[in-house]
Protein backbone atom coordinates (compact mmCIF):
# COMPACT_ATOMS: atom_id res chain seq x y z
CA UNK A 1 0.00 0.00 0.00
CA UNK A 2 1.11 3.02 -0.71
CA UNK A 3 2.93 5.44 2.14
CA UNK A 4 1.88 9.26 2.20
CA UNK A 5 4.20 11.74 4.56
CA UNK A 6 1.91 14.63 5.55
CA UNK A 7 1.73 18.17 6.82
CA UNK A 8 -1.03 20.01 8.13
CA UNK A 9 -3.45 16.64 8.61
CA UNK A 10 -5.56 17.95 10.94
CA UNK A 11 -6.65 21.18 8.86
CA UNK A 12 -9.61 21.04 6.85
CA UNK A 13 -8.02 19.49 3.57
CA UNK A 14 -5.57 17.37 5.74
CA UNK A 15 -8.43 15.21 7.23
CA UNK A 16 -10.54 14.95 4.06
CA UNK A 17 -7.15 13.88 2.64
CA UNK A 18 -7.35 11.30 5.18
CA UNK A 19 -10.58 9.43 4.59
CA UNK A 20 -10.61 10.54 0.46
CA UNK A 21 -7.49 8.21 -0.48
CA UNK A 22 -7.73 5.58 2.19
CA UNK A 23 -3.84 5.32 2.45
CA UNK A 24 -1.23 4.98 5.04
CA UNK A 25 -0.35 8.41 6.43
CA UNK A 26 3.01 9.34 8.75
CA UNK A 27 1.43 12.30 10.32
CA UNK A 28 4.14 15.23 10.74
CA UNK A 29 4.41 17.74 13.74
CA UNK A 30 6.51 20.81 13.17
CA UNK A 31 9.29 21.52 15.34
CA UNK A 32 11.67 24.58 14.18
CA UNK A 33 14.84 22.97 15.05
CA UNK A 34 14.37 19.38 14.37
CA UNK A 35 14.94 17.71 11.05
CA UNK A 36 13.21 16.13 8.71
CA UNK A 37 13.44 12.48 7.63
CA UNK A 38 10.97 11.06 4.86
CA UNK A 39 10.80 7.46 4.25
CA UNK A 40 7.68 7.31 2.63
CA UNK A 41 6.53 7.37 -1.40
CA UNK A 42 4.51 10.36 -1.42
CA UNK A 43 4.65 13.86 0.58
CA UNK A 44 1.62 16.20 0.19
CA UNK A 45 2.74 19.28 2.39
CA UNK A 46 -0.56 21.37 3.23
CA UNK A 47 1.01 22.78 6.46
CA UNK A 48 0.93 26.66 6.28
CA UNK A 49 -0.58 29.84 8.22
CA UNK A 50 -3.48 31.18 6.67
CA UNK A 51 -4.56 34.57 5.15
CA UNK A 52 -5.64 36.46 8.69
CA UNK A 53 -8.65 38.58 7.24
CA UNK A 54 -8.50 40.50 11.07
CA UNK A 55 -5.02 41.59 10.23
CA UNK A 56 -3.76 40.42 13.84
CA UNK A 57 -1.42 37.95 12.71
CA UNK A 58 2.84 38.58 13.34
CA UNK A 59 3.91 38.69 9.50
CA UNK A 60 7.26 36.71 10.72
CA UNK A 61 4.67 34.40 11.08
CA UNK A 62 3.61 33.89 7.45
CA UNK A 63 7.62 33.35 6.67
CA UNK A 64 8.24 30.42 9.18
CA UNK A 65 5.49 28.55 8.17
CA UNK A 66 4.67 29.19 4.53
CA UNK A 67 8.05 29.49 3.54
CA UNK A 68 10.72 28.29 5.57
CA UNK A 69 8.79 25.10 6.61
CA UNK A 70 8.09 24.44 2.69
CA UNK A 71 11.70 24.52 1.76
CA UNK A 72 12.77 22.38 4.87
CA UNK A 73 10.21 19.71 4.05
CA UNK A 74 10.61 20.56 -0.20
CA UNK A 75 14.74 19.89 1.02
CA UNK A 76 13.64 16.34 2.43
CA UNK A 77 11.74 15.35 -0.01
CA UNK A 78 14.79 15.81 -2.56
CA UNK A 79 17.30 14.00 0.14
CA UNK A 80 14.57 11.13 -0.01
CA UNK A 81 13.57 8.25 -1.92
CA UNK A 82 10.08 9.82 -2.44
CA UNK A 83 9.00 10.00 -6.09
CA UNK A 84 5.88 12.68 -5.73
CA UNK A 85 6.15 16.37 -4.05
CA UNK A 86 2.69 18.19 -3.75
CA UNK A 87 2.46 21.12 -1.78
CA UNK A 88 -0.63 23.84 -1.33
CA UNK A 89 0.06 27.42 -2.80
CA UNK A 90 -2.38 29.72 -3.31
CA UNK A 91 -4.12 32.50 -6.19
CA UNK A 92 -3.01 34.83 -3.57
CA UNK A 93 0.99 33.87 -4.67
CA UNK A 94 -0.47 35.73 -7.45
CA UNK A 95 -1.74 38.52 -6.27
CA UNK A 96 -5.11 39.92 -4.29
CA UNK A 97 -6.68 41.82 -7.24
CA UNK A 98 -7.14 40.16 -10.76
CA UNK A 99 -8.27 41.53 -13.81
CA UNK A 100 -9.82 39.28 -16.68
CA UNK A 101 -9.07 35.74 -15.97
CA UNK A 102 -6.50 34.34 -13.89
CA UNK A 103 -3.97 32.02 -15.63
CA UNK A 104 -0.51 30.25 -14.57
CA UNK A 105 1.26 32.47 -16.80
CA UNK A 106 0.67 35.89 -15.20
CA UNK A 107 3.23 37.73 -13.27
CA UNK A 108 2.90 37.16 -9.48
CA UNK A 109 2.74 40.35 -7.70
CA UNK A 110 1.22 40.11 -4.16
CA UNK A 111 0.82 42.71 -1.86
CA UNK A 112 0.36 40.61 1.79
CA UNK A 113 2.34 38.89 3.86
CA UNK A 114 0.30 36.06 3.16
CA UNK A 115 0.90 35.71 -0.52
CA UNK A 116 4.68 36.90 -0.59
CA UNK A 117 5.39 34.28 1.81
CA UNK A 118 3.79 31.64 -0.84
CA UNK A 119 5.39 33.01 -3.91
CA UNK A 120 8.65 32.74 -1.94
CA UNK A 121 7.77 28.96 -1.09
CA UNK A 122 6.89 28.78 -5.06
CA UNK A 123 9.98 30.02 -6.05
CA UNK A 124 12.53 28.07 -4.00
CA UNK A 125 10.87 25.22 -5.28
CA UNK A 126 11.05 26.25 -8.74
CA UNK A 127 14.97 27.17 -8.52
CA UNK A 128 15.63 23.77 -7.69
CA UNK A 129 16.65 20.78 -10.17
CA UNK A 130 14.24 17.72 -10.05
CA UNK A 131 15.62 14.66 -10.19
CA UNK A 132 14.99 12.29 -12.82
CA UNK A 133 12.03 9.65 -11.46
CA UNK A 134 10.17 12.26 -9.12
CA UNK A 135 6.92 15.03 -9.93
CA UNK A 136 6.98 17.94 -8.10
CA UNK A 137 3.57 19.54 -7.92
CA UNK A 138 2.38 23.36 -6.62
CA UNK A 139 -1.03 23.60 -6.54
CA UNK A 140 -2.85 27.18 -6.65
CA UNK A 141 -6.38 26.55 -5.35
CA UNK A 142 -8.77 29.64 -4.61
CA UNK A 143 -11.31 29.58 -1.99
CA UNK A 144 -12.02 26.25 -0.85
CA UNK A 145 -14.73 25.10 0.77
CA UNK A 146 -16.75 21.75 1.36
CA UNK A 147 -18.28 20.16 4.83
CA UNK A 148 -17.10 21.44 8.33
CA UNK A 149 -15.65 24.03 6.53
CA UNK A 150 -15.82 27.54 8.17
CA UNK A 151 -14.23 30.02 5.95
CA UNK A 152 -16.29 33.19 4.62
CA UNK A 153 -19.32 31.54 3.27
CA UNK A 154 -20.70 30.80 6.66
CA UNK A 155 -21.03 34.79 6.90
CA UNK A 156 -23.22 34.50 4.31
CA UNK A 157 -25.23 31.80 5.41
CA UNK A 158 -26.07 33.76 8.64
CA UNK A 159 -26.95 36.87 6.82
CA UNK A 160 -29.41 34.74 4.43
CA UNK A 161 -31.03 32.46 7.75
CA UNK A 162 -31.52 35.86 9.47
CA UNK A 163 -33.47 36.78 6.64
CA UNK A 164 -31.18 40.14 6.00
CA UNK A 165 -31.63 40.96 2.66
CA UNK A 166 -28.03 41.18 0.48
CA UNK A 167 -28.11 44.69 -0.50
CA UNK A 168 -25.13 45.15 -2.75
CA UNK A 169 -27.62 43.00 -6.01
CA UNK A 170 -26.17 46.10 -8.06
CA UNK A 171 -23.15 44.86 -8.41
CA UNK A 172 -22.04 42.00 -10.68
CA UNK A 173 -19.17 40.19 -9.73
CA UNK A 174 -17.46 37.14 -10.37
CA UNK A 175 -15.77 34.62 -7.84
CA UNK A 176 -14.09 31.44 -8.38
CA UNK A 177 -14.52 28.54 -5.51
CA UNK A 178 -12.89 25.12 -5.58
CA UNK A 179 -14.88 22.48 -4.33
CA UNK A 180 -13.17 19.85 -1.85
CA UNK A 181 -14.35 17.20 -3.89
CA UNK A 182 -12.31 18.60 -6.75
CA UNK A 183 -9.45 19.27 -4.65
CA UNK A 184 -8.94 15.43 -3.84
CA UNK A 185 -9.62 14.02 -6.98
CA UNK A 186 -7.30 16.22 -9.00
CA UNK A 187 -4.70 15.53 -6.08
CA UNK A 188 -5.40 11.93 -6.30
CA UNK A 189 -4.90 11.99 -9.88
CA UNK A 190 -1.76 13.54 -9.42
CA UNK A 191 -0.38 10.24 -7.25
CA UNK A 192 -1.67 7.74 -9.21
CA UNK A 193 -0.79 9.05 -12.48
CA UNK A 194 3.06 9.28 -14.43
CA UNK A 195 1.99 11.22 -17.23
CA UNK A 196 0.65 14.59 -15.44
CA UNK A 197 3.89 17.10 -16.04
CA UNK A 198 5.68 18.30 -12.51
CA UNK A 199 4.49 21.99 -12.35
CA UNK A 200 2.68 24.93 -10.69
CA UNK A 201 -1.45 24.56 -11.49
CA UNK A 202 -4.50 26.72 -10.34
CA UNK A 203 -7.39 24.78 -9.07
CA UNK A 204 -10.52 25.86 -9.43
CA UNK A 205 -14.14 25.11 -10.06
CA UNK A 206 -15.03 25.08 -13.94
CA UNK A 207 -17.92 28.16 -13.45
CA UNK A 208 -17.20 31.06 -11.65
CA UNK A 209 -20.54 32.78 -9.91
CA UNK A 210 -21.45 35.74 -8.94
CA UNK A 211 -22.38 36.59 -5.10
CA UNK A 212 -26.01 36.92 -6.40
CA UNK A 213 -25.86 33.27 -7.76
CA UNK A 214 -24.24 32.25 -4.37
CA UNK A 215 -26.49 34.09 -2.46
CA UNK A 216 -29.58 32.28 -4.33
CA UNK A 217 -27.93 28.81 -3.78
CA UNK A 218 -27.61 29.56 -0.04
CA UNK A 219 -31.39 30.56 0.00
CA UNK A 220 -32.54 26.91 -2.02
CA UNK A 221 -30.34 25.34 0.79
CA UNK A 222 -32.66 26.73 2.80
CA UNK A 223 -36.03 26.43 1.02
CA UNK A 224 -36.57 30.49 1.34
CA UNK A 225 -36.52 32.87 -1.18
CA UNK A 226 -33.37 34.87 -2.00
CA UNK A 227 -33.51 38.61 -0.64
CA UNK A 228 -31.56 40.67 -3.05
CA UNK A 229 -31.77 44.27 -2.83
CA UNK A 230 -31.13 46.01 -6.49
CA UNK A 231 -29.88 49.61 -5.52
CA UNK A 232 -28.38 52.09 -7.38
CA UNK A 233 -24.32 51.89 -7.13
CA UNK A 234 -24.02 55.27 -6.54
CA UNK A 235 -26.56 55.18 -3.08
CA UNK A 236 -24.19 52.10 -1.93
CA UNK A 237 -20.84 53.89 -2.65
CA UNK A 238 -21.82 57.13 -0.60
CA UNK A 239 -22.79 55.54 2.26
CA UNK A 240 -19.59 53.59 2.12
CA UNK A 241 -17.79 57.06 2.07
CA UNK A 242 -20.00 57.59 5.17
CA UNK A 243 -19.16 54.20 6.33
CA UNK A 244 -15.45 55.50 6.25
CA UNK A 245 -16.03 58.57 8.35
CA UNK A 246 -18.11 57.15 10.85
CA UNK A 247 -16.49 53.48 11.12
CA UNK A 248 -19.55 51.75 10.41
CA UNK A 249 -19.81 47.90 9.11
CA UNK A 250 -19.45 49.46 5.37
CA UNK A 251 -16.37 50.70 4.37
CA UNK A 252 -15.26 51.68 0.78
CA UNK A 253 -12.44 48.91 1.41
CA UNK A 254 -15.06 46.37 2.62
CA UNK A 255 -17.24 47.27 -0.26
CA UNK A 256 -14.34 46.89 -2.93
CA UNK A 257 -13.89 43.43 -1.17
CA UNK A 258 -17.23 42.56 -1.09
CA UNK A 259 -17.82 43.47 -4.74
CA UNK A 260 -14.47 42.33 -6.96
CA UNK A 261 -14.29 39.88 -9.32
CA UNK A 262 -11.69 37.12 -9.25
CA UNK A 263 -12.07 34.71 -11.62
CA UNK A 264 -9.50 31.62 -11.74
CA UNK A 265 -8.67 29.54 -15.13
CA UNK A 266 -8.36 25.85 -14.32
CA UNK A 267 -7.76 24.92 -17.81
CA UNK A 268 -4.24 24.20 -17.56
CA UNK A 269 -4.71 20.89 -14.83
CA UNK A 270 -7.85 19.51 -16.62
CA UNK A 271 -6.04 19.37 -19.79
CA UNK A 272 -3.05 18.24 -17.85
CA UNK A 273 -5.01 15.74 -16.42
CA UNK A 274 -7.61 14.83 -19.19
CA UNK A 275 -10.65 14.33 -17.24
CA UNK A 276 -14.21 16.52 -16.01
CA UNK A 277 -13.94 17.69 -12.41
CA UNK A 278 -16.14 15.26 -10.01
CA UNK A 279 -18.69 18.23 -9.11
CA UNK A 280 -20.06 21.43 -10.97
CA UNK A 281 -19.84 25.06 -9.09
CA UNK A 282 -23.19 25.13 -8.16
CA UNK A 283 -23.40 21.22 -6.49
CA UNK A 284 -20.43 21.37 -4.83
CA UNK A 285 -21.75 24.66 -2.92
CA UNK A 286 -25.17 23.32 -2.45
CA UNK A 287 -22.91 20.40 -0.56
CA UNK A 288 -21.55 22.75 1.79
CA UNK A 289 -24.38 25.00 2.54
CA UNK A 290 -26.13 21.25 3.42
CA UNK A 291 -23.60 20.70 5.80
CA UNK A 292 -23.95 24.06 7.28
CA UNK A 293 -27.99 23.49 7.81
CA UNK A 294 -27.29 20.51 9.30
CA UNK A 295 -24.61 21.55 12.03
CA UNK A 296 -26.82 24.15 12.76
CA UNK A 297 -29.62 21.35 13.50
Amino acid sequence: MTSIFITGSFGFVGSNLFEYLKCIFIFFKYQREAPIEINQDIVIHLAGKAHDLKKTSNSDEYYQVNTELTKKVFDAFLASNAKVFITLSSVKAVGDEVYGVLTEEQTSNPITHYGKSKLLAEQYILSKQIPEGKRVYILRPCMIHGPGNKGNLNLLYKLVSNGIPWPLGSFGNKRSFCSIDNLMFIIKELIDRKDIPSGVYNVADDEALSTNEVISLLAVSQNRKPKIWILPKGLIKAFAKLGDLLQLPLTTERLQKLTESYVVSNQKIKSAIGKNLQVSAKDGLLKTFNSFHTNVQ
